[in-house]
């Protein structure tokens, strides 16, 4: 284990990894592939505090009493 972590060890294609260590400014393909999982992760937090602000939002708003019509 490095750093006391857990290792996946997987293949993918050269050219890919090649293009993200492009992308991110990295140089070595295990950095490029950490970047994005790191990124994927991250997107997929920043997308569930979106929903839950605005279910929050929504939910407010209908508690908001309404003026009387009429």
């Amino acid at each position: 284990m490095a750093g006391g972590r857990a290792r996946v060890d997987i293949s993918l294609d050269a050219e890919l990894v090649v293009e993200v260590m492009l992308l991110a400014g990295v140089g070595s393909p295990q950095d490029a592939v950490e970047a994005v999982v790191r990124d994927y992760i991250a997107r997929g937090h920043r997308t569930e505090a979106r929903i839950q602000t605005q279910e929050g939002a929504r939910q407010t708003a209908d508690t908001v009493e309404q003026p009387p019509q009429g």
